[in-house]
């Protein structure tokens, strides 16, 4: 059967090794930014003070306030400030929501980003943006939001924590997944989503095992650039929708919830995605049933299996089963409102995936 697909690559630089961020200021030259805002989470500030050091006059000040899933709030007051102080740029440093914010500076105000991503989330190879307004997560595609250049150095991945290596790591295997059956795949993608799920599920047991393994830090930050990279090309699927819909309406931790929704999503797929399977097969090791193998491999990394130990409580099933289910959306099965709350519950509870979570 003869193939028929588009292939668009996205206009980005990227700059890969360690002490990377020596060249920043070159990178702000290939832009033509002089005076730019650092951004940040609060727990990085020190890592994002480190870097406007770095630049010195052409840092105009760092911004503490990026928070997961980008509330619009926050987002407002950080496009004034960036806007007060005269930036021409953005320098985001730490994961999703230092890059969200950016992100959203970028769609109020244009200003092009320059990404330094601490995790392995991936959304700095995306022009998808989100924000949360009221307890509802909207998300959009806009060319304008991709970072114009990105700066991987595994030395600052050092700073995270084991536990959140795990999980970062693992919410970038959901964008491979989701990309190699989405509805506009295309072969170079699916090779990139093959080997970023190789390289992450490689990388996270050597970092649990050694956290200064800098060789496992580089790998893991490779295969999430390629894994960010898919999401970027892809239209998203159950998976994000599910994850979109716990983390905007009950601000559940954003990596932790990718880690517990991904082997449940994919095993109701799997049923109607053999090409994908094949794939994540290979990548996995030989693994017969793709989603058990990541359920497996998140119990053995220490990670979180159960949505109920992230703080949902049990009556909010059918609230995100309905949100989940009332908005058309691609993928490759249908999904009732009794498939999305069996498979909600059973995250919730912690029980293994099934492709069959209604029965």
């Amino acid at each position: 059967m003869p193939r028929n697909f588009i292939y668009e690559a996205l206009p980005m630089r990227v700059r890969f090794g360690a002490d990377a961020l020596d060249a920043l200021p070159e990178e702000l030259d290939q832009i033509g930014l002089q005076k730019v805002v650092v951004l940040c989470s609060p727990e990085q500030e020190s890592t994002g003070q480190q870097v406007a050091d770095a630049l010195g006059n052409r840092s105009v000040g760092v911004l503490a306030s990026a928070i997961m899933h980008v509330p619009a709030e926050v987002a407002q007051q950080a496009s004034d400030e960036a806007a007060r102080l005269g930036a021409d740029g953005c320098v985001t440093v730490g994961g999703g929501s230092a890059i969200g914010l950016g992100k959203a500076i970028a769609l109020k105000h244009g200003l092009p980003i320059v990404a330094i991503p601490t995790t392995y989330a991936g959304s700095e190879m995306t022009p998808v943006w989100g924000m949360t307004t009221d307890g509802r997560k909207e998300t959009g595609r806009d060319p304008i939001v991709l970072p114009r250049s990105v700066v991987y150095d595994p030395q600052f991945s050092k700073t995270l924590p084991v536990s959140m290596s795990v999980t970062s790591g693992i919410n970038a295997i959901s964008h491979a997944v989701e990309a190699l059956y989405a509805p506009d795949a295309s072969p170079i993608i699916s090779l990139m989503a093959e080997e970023g799920v190789r390289a992450l599920t490689a990388a996270l047991p050597a970092i649990v095992e050694d956290p200064d393994d800098i060789e496992a830090r580089s790998t893991a930050l490779y295969g999430s650039w390629l894994c960010g990279a898919c999401l970027g090309n892809t239209t998203m699927s159950l998976h994000h929708k599910l994850c979109h819909a716990l983390g905007g309406t009950l601000n559940l931790p954003h990596a932790q919830t990718h880690t517990v929704v991904l082997p449940h999503a994919l095993a109701f797929n799997q049923p109607a995605t053999p090409e994908a399977v094949d794939a994540l097969s290979r990548a996995l090791g030989g693994a017969d049933d793709p989603a058990r193998r990541l359920w497996d491999l998140a119990g053995e990394l220490s990670a979180p299996r159960s949505l109920e130990e992230l703080g949902m409580k049990e009556e909010d099933v059918d609230r995100i089963a309905d949100e989940v289910t009332s908005r058309p959306y691609g993928n490759p099965r249908d999904v009732s409102y009794e498939d999305a709350r069996g498979l909600l519950y059973r995250a919730w509870k912690g029980e293994a995936p099934s492709s069959d979570p209604a029965n």
